[in-house]
């Protein structure tokens, strides 16, 4: 069953005559491989029943029993999963994602923040640079012109004499 490279598994009774994917006698459970950690989902009350009937399990099923008798190991789950733990587990991602999302939004915000105040900063020392580069042009301006002043009445003085 499933899809193109998402497989998962019926268990079932067939008769051994019966095609593979032909009629079955009984579905016992499931199994999913793809899942993390995969999931095994058996009825052993019925499998018992139909292994004292003399049902022959494949090679693949025998392993899959002898797991789910065991109980599980590190890579194959049996039972199903709690809808209450999917639930509260889609939360906590939900919660998780959430948080992240904001987290980048305030870093967001605290980088534009931060670069419009340094945007700021650089304008105020331009406009101050503008400034004294001014004040500095303007009293260059004005000492030749108090110069120019100064000899225009030290001439005129040197007139007034000669007269």
């Amino acid at each position: 069953m499933g899809r193109k490279k998402q497989a998962h598994y019926r268990i079932v009774v067939a008769d051994s005559t019966a095609p593979r994917d032909g009629r079955f006698v009984e579905t016992l459970g499931y199994y999913k491989p793809l899942s993390d950690p995969a999931r095994l989902v058996m009825d052993m009350e019925r499998l018992d029943h139909w292994l004292n009937e003399g049902a022959s399990p494949s090679g693949t099923m025998k392993s899959l029993i002898t797991k789910a008798r065991a109980g599980g190991d590190a890579k194959v789950a049996v039972g199903e999963v709690a809808p209450e733990e999917r639930e509260a587990k889609r939360a906590e991602e939900l919660a998780a994602r959430r948080a992240a999302e904001q987290k980048a939004v305030q870093d967001a915000k605290a980088a534009a923040e931060a670069e419009a105040a340094e945007a700021a900063a650089a304008e105020t020392a331009a406009a101050e640079a503008a400034a004294e580069a001014e004040a500095a042009e303007a009293e260059a301006a004005e000492e030749p012109a108090a110069e120019a002043e100064a000899d225009a009445g030290a001439e005129e003085e040197e007139e007034e004499k000669s007269e």
